[in-house]
C-alpha cells in the first residue's frame, strides 16, 4: 500500500441547505476543470481531469451514547491518464 499524504482537511456542522449549496459549487467547479479549497490561511488549487472515478457509500455505526450515526461518502478519484466514465446514476 502506498503512502498517504494528506493535503486539506475540513469538517464542519451546516445546515441541509448549505450543504446542499456547497455541492452544487462544486459540482460547477469540477465541471469546469478547476476547484480552489480554501480555510483561514489554508488555500489547495486542484486541477480537474475529465476522467474521474466517483465512490458513493452509506453506513450506519453505533455510537455508544449518541446512537446511530449514518453517513453518505462521497469520493472522488483520479489518476493521470484515467479511463473513460462508467453507468451509475443518480435519481
Amino acid at each position: 500500500m502506498g503512502k498517504e499524504t494528506r493535503l486539506f482537511k475540513s469538517q464542519e456542522k451546516k445546515s441541509r441547505t448549505d450543504v446542499s449549496t456547497f455541492l452544487q459549487q462544486l459540482a460547477d467547479k469540477i465541471s469546469q476543470g478547476t476547484i480552489i479549497l480554501s480555510k483561514g490561511s489554508e488555500e489547495l488549487t486542484l486541477q480537474i481531469p475529465q476522467n474521474l472515478s466517483l465512490e458513493i457509500q452509506v453506513e450506519d455505526e453505533q455510537k455508544k451514547k449518541k446512537g446511530v450515526e449514518h453517513s453518505l461518502e462521497i469520493e472522488i478519484k483520479w489518476f493521470d491518464n484515467d479511463e473513460g466514465p462508467t453507468d451509475l446514476k443518480l435519481k
